[in-house]
C-alpha cells in the first residue's frame, strides 16, 4: 500500500473521517499524485517544499479558486503531518505555506419573519405533516442537511425537547428542540406510526430520506409560502445562528448549538449580526444618512 492509500485508510478507520471529507482528500492527494508523475518528480512523500509550493501554484495556473487550493493545501498539509507523525519524513514540506486568500462572503440569511411565514406551511396537504416537522426542526435546532436526514425517532427526547445528533468527524451533540418545532415533530410521527428505530424522515424504501430529496422539497415549499430567495437547508441553520446570536450575543453558545470545532468557523456570524446593526442604525438614527442619500436640505 503506498502513502496515500495508508494515509486515506488511516482517515477512514482511526479517523472516521465523513464520506464528503475523504473523497475530497482522495481527489487532492490523486491530483497530487498525477502531478509527480507529470514532472517525474518521484513519490509524493518525497517532495521538498518548493516542489509541493510549484504544486498548489500549478493549480492556480490553472484557474483553481482560491477556496480550492486552500482545500487541497489543507490535504496536503494533514498528509505530510501524517507522514511526519510516523517517521516517514523528517520535516514536512507543506510547513509555512499559504494558498491565495479566498473573499469571504457572508450567507445569506432569513430574516424573522420570512422564517415564520416559510415554516408556517398548512399541514393538510399532501405530505404536509412532513414538510412542517422538517421546516421546524431546520429552523429551530440549526441542523446540518446530512443530520437531519440521518434522524431516527429514538434521537428525539420529547420530555427534555433535545434531539441527539451524530455531526461532522462523528462527533455527537444534543440541541433543544423548540416547542413549534416538537408538536410538529409529536403531529408527524402520529401520522407516520414512526417506530424508535425509524427514521424521522423517511425516503421512497423505508430508509433515511436523501438529501438531494430535502434540497429540492425545501426549494418548492419556499415558492410556495411567497419566498423567491434561493432558500435551502444551510440557509435554515444560517438564519437559526444569526437570530440566536442576534438576541444572545453568545458567540461560545452559538458555536456549541452548531457543532463546530473551532470558534473561527463561527465567527462569521459575528459579521451578520453587525450587519444587522448596521441597518437597524440606518433606519432608525435621525443622523445616519447613508452614503449617496439625498441630502435633505
Amino acid at each position: 500500500m503506498d502513502a496515500i492509500q495508508a494515509f486515506l485508510s488511516y482517515l477512514q478507520v482511526e479517523r472516521r473521517m465523513s464520506a464528503h471529507t475523504l473523497d475530497a482528500y482522495r481527489r487532492d492527494l490523486a491530483a497530487l499524485a498525477q502531478w509527480c508523475e507529470a514532472q517525474q518528480a518521484g513519490a509524493p512523500a518525497g517532495l521538498d517544499s518548493d516542489q509541493v509550493r510549484e504544486f498548489i501554484a500549478s493549480g492556480h495556473r490553472r484557474g483553481l479558486a482560491p477556496r480550492s487550493l486552500q482545500r487541497r493545501l489543507s490535504a496536503l498539509r494533514s498528509f505530510y503531518a501524517w507522514l511526519l507523525r510516523n517517521r516517514v519524513i523528517a520535516t514536512s514540506p507543506a510547513a509555512g505555506l499559504r494558498a491565495p486568500k479566498a473573499p469571504r462572503k457572508l450567507p445569506q440569511v432569513l430574516d424573522a419573519d420570512e422564517a415564520v411565514q416559510l415554516v408556517e406551511l398548512p399541514t393538510d396537504a399532501p405530505l404536509g405533516l412532513r414538510d412542517r416537522a422538517l421546516l421546524e426542526l431546520f429552523y429551530s435546532s440549526g441542523l446540518r442537511l446530512s443530520e437531519l436526514c440521518a434522524l431516527r425517532w429514538r434521537d428525539i427526547d420529547v420530555a427534555s425537547a433535545m434531539v441527539r445528533v451524530h455531526g461532522k468527524g462523528n462527533r455527537e451533540r444534543t440541541v433543544p428542540v423548540g416547542s413549534h418545532a416538537l408538536a410538529a415533530l409529536q403531529a408527524w410521527r402520529g401520522d407516520s406510526g414512526g417506530t424508535a428505530e425509524a427514521p424521522v424522515f423517511p425516503g421512497r424504501g423505508g430508509g433515511p430520506i436523501s438529501q438531494r430529496a430535502v434540497q429540492i422539497r425545501i426549494k418548492q415549499l419556499a415558492q410556495r409560502q411567497g419566498l423567491f430567495k434561493h432558500v435551502h437547508p444551510h440557509m435554515l441553520r444560517h438564519s437559526f445562528a444569526s437570530h440566536i446570536l442576534e438576541s444572545s450575543g453568545d458567540l461560545r453558545g452559538v458555536q456549541e448549538l452548531l457543532g463546530h470545532a473551532d470558534i473561527a468557523t463561527t465567527q462569521i456570524y459575528t459579521h451578520l449580526d453587525f450587519q444587522y446593526l448596521a441597518k437597524v442604525y440606518d433606519a432608525a438614527h435621525p443622523r445616519a444618512k447613508r452614503r449617496g442619500a439625498a441630502d435633505p436640505e
